[in-house]
């Protein structure tokens, strides 16, 4: 268990890739502590299985990605309650998918706060405390869509590509205090996120629900197959570990072969 004594704050950590990330951290002695909506009972049993796999405590903040106050007291209350933070997690997102002519200002303002300003939040106050450490890990959920774009998702794509250059720049503020800065860019995981969009695809492209899976979802990844929530998270552990720690400041792509054309 080699995260045992660290703590880690995972942003949209009640269900999907947030959650896996959770669980990959917990395993490996980690406290952690999610963020996110959902159902209070379920997301209970989640903290309490998390403490029940880690040995170690586990809590839940409910801090609104879009409140820069809520997000640095958050912050402050891991560091109070189980120290750190020594890994934090940017994972928090949300999706829209619309024609830019029509795409809804409210949308596009929600998009680019929680997917995006809200990580610049969290790194700003968790930054002071993983100097005093002289040791941490920052990692962000970009996707292959900070690398590559897609129609009717201006938003989405202008915040991923900011988490890009989010990360390039802090790994260079941050690159002699022991701290590494990095994003992870999956393709299409099965999650709520990408369920949830379905319905406006096949809205927008007048497509079925099979077709926006088979013909939109998933044809742009040469493997045919969604990635797991777990792969991603394997590869986040792989980020904590000594021997990553001269990984920064990049970009790592794990899409089943869709941005290698």
């Amino acid at each position: 268990m080699f995260l045992k004594g660290k703590s880690a704050i995972i942003t949209g950590s009640t269900s999907g890739i947030g959650l896996a990330y959770a669980k990959a951290f917990a395993a490996e002695g980690a406290s952690v502590m999610i963020n996110g909506f959902g159902d209070a009972g379920d997301i209970e049993k989640e903290r309490a299985g998390l403490e029940a796999t880690s040995g170690a405590k586990a809590l839940y903040d409910a801090a609104d990605m879009t409140d820069p106050a809520a997000i640095a007291a958050m912050v402050e209350r891991c560091h109070a309650e189980i120290g750190g933070p020594d890994i934090v997690v940017n994972n928090a997102g949300i999706q829209h998918v619309e024609a830019i002519e029509t795409f809804p200002p409210e949308k596009f303002e929600a998009i680019i706060k929680i997917n995006m300003t809200s990580a610049w939040y969290l790194i700003r106050a968790a930054v002071p405390h993983m100097k005093q450490a002289k040791w941490g890990r920052i990692i962000s959920t970009a996707s292959a869509h900070s690398l590559v774009a897609s129609p009717n998702k201006t938003a989405y794509v202008m915040a991923k590509h900011g988490i890009v250059g989010l990360t390039k720049t802090v790994a260079l503020e941050v690159a002699t205090f022991g701290i590494t800065v990095n994003a992870i860019s999956p393709g299409y995981v099965w999650t709520p996120l990408v369920e949830h969009q379905i319905p406006d695809t096949m809205k927008s492209r007048g497509l079925t629900r099979e077709q926006v899976i088979n013909d939109v979802l998933l044809d742009a990844q040469p493997t045919k197959e969604f990635v797991t929530s777990e792969q991603v998270a394997a590869l986040a552990l792989y980020l904590c570990r000594d021997e990553a720690k001269s990984i920064t400041g990049t970009n790592l792509s794990i899409d089943g072969g869709w941005t290698a054309a």
